[in-house]
C-alpha cells in the first residue's frame, strides 16, 4: 500500500509542476499571426532588431509549436534582409526565427521597382520567399484569419 501512496504523490506532483504550462498554452491556444514589417529599420537597424525580438517574445510565450507565423516585408522593410547579409545580429535573429518555421515574405512588386535581387542583395530569400503583392498578402491572410501585428 506505501508504494501506491507513494505513485500518487508522485503524479499530484507532476500535474502541479506541469500546471503552469498547460495553463499558458489554454491561455493563448493555437495562432496565426502575420507581423507587416515596410518601414526602415533606423540608425544600428533598432526599429528592426527590436522586430525580431516581439517576434521571438510571442514564440516564448505562446510555444513554436502552436504557431504559425508570417513576415511579410515590402517597401523600405526589405531593408531588414538587406542590412543582415552585413550585420550578423540581424543574421542570428533572421535564422534562429527561420529555424522556429517562421516564414519572410519578400515583395515582388518591391524587388522590381527598387531593383533589388533577391539572391544578391538580400540574406537567405529563396524563390518560394517571394509573393506578388506585400499588401495583397497582408490581406489575403487576413481573410485566412491570420492576426496583423506591425511591431
Amino acid at each position: 500500500m506505501n508504494t501506491f501512496f507513494k505513485a500518487v504523490a508522485a503524479l499530484l506532483l507532476s500535474l502541479t509542476l506541469a500546471a503552469p504550462a498547460m495553463a499558458e498554452d489554454a491561455r493563448y491556444g493555437k495562432q496565426k499571426v502575420v507581423y507587416h514589417i515596410n518601414y526602415d529599420g533606423g540608425p544600428e537597424s533598432k526599429a528592426y532588431r527590436g522586430a525580431m525580438r516581439n517576434i521571438q517574445n510571442h514564440i516564448n510565450a505562446v510555444g513554436a509549436e502552436n504557431m504559425e507565423i508570417k513576415v511579410v516585408l515590402h517597401g523600405n522593410g526589405l531593408g531588414l534582409l538587406k542590412t543582415a547579409r552585413e550585420n550578423e545580429g540581424l543574421q542570428t535573429a533572421v535564422a534562429s526565427l527561420k529555424g522556429q518555421n517562421v516564414g519572410f515574405q519578400v515583395c515582388n512588386n518591391t524587388l522590381k521597382g527598387r531593383k533589388i535581387s533577391y539572391s544578391d542583395d538580400l540574406y537567405d530569400v529563396w524563390e518560394d520567399d517571394i509573393i506578388p503583392s506585400g499588401v495583397a498578402e497582408l490581406s489575403r491572410l487576413q481573410q485566412m484569419g491570420y492576426t496583423y501585428i506591425k511591431p
